[in-house]
């Protein structure tokens, strides 16, 4: 069965996660650190293919009042090279606060504040396809 895969896009970094392949559990798998356009989509395309995925769930970063601002479009040009390079469906889920909330379970989980920068954006990830897999099941 084909996996899902969550991405959390900034300017440094994209977290990454997979799902199992029943498509229910969302695991963090890797903050990339991102180099070129170019060589980005090329490791995730090659991420694609490997993992088996069907579907991308990318972290739409809407403005707390819901508006679409500049980090929006930022995310839709991003998502427009992809697709060039994948025939896994790209969907988009409101990710609004989940950098925090990664924040919040990292430090109850008494990670230190180094570590947390490494590993924030792959659980920021997680979040996002965790929140997309629970609204599909």
């Amino acid at each position: 069965m084909a996996r899902k895969m969550g991405l959390d896009l900034g300017n440094v970094n994209i977290g990454i996660a997979f799902s199992d392949p029943l498509g229910m559990f969302a695991s963090g798998f890797i903050s990339y650190r991102r180099q070129n356009l170019e060589q980005d989509l090329k490791y995730l395309a090659d991420l694609i293919a490997e993992k088996d995925v069907d579907t991308i769930v990318v972290g739409l970063p809407k403005n707390m009042d819901g508006t679409c601002g500049e980090r929006v479009q930022f995310t839709y040009d991003f998502c427009e090279q992809l697709q060039k390079v994948t025939t896994a469906k790209i969907v988009y889920q409101d990710e609004r606060l989940t950098t925090v909330s990664a924040e919040k379970l990292l430090i109850s989980a008494d990670v230190r504040r180094e570590k947390r920068k490494k590993v924030i954006d792959e659980v920021a990830a997680s979040i996002i396809l965790q929140n997309y897999l629970d609204k599909k099941y």
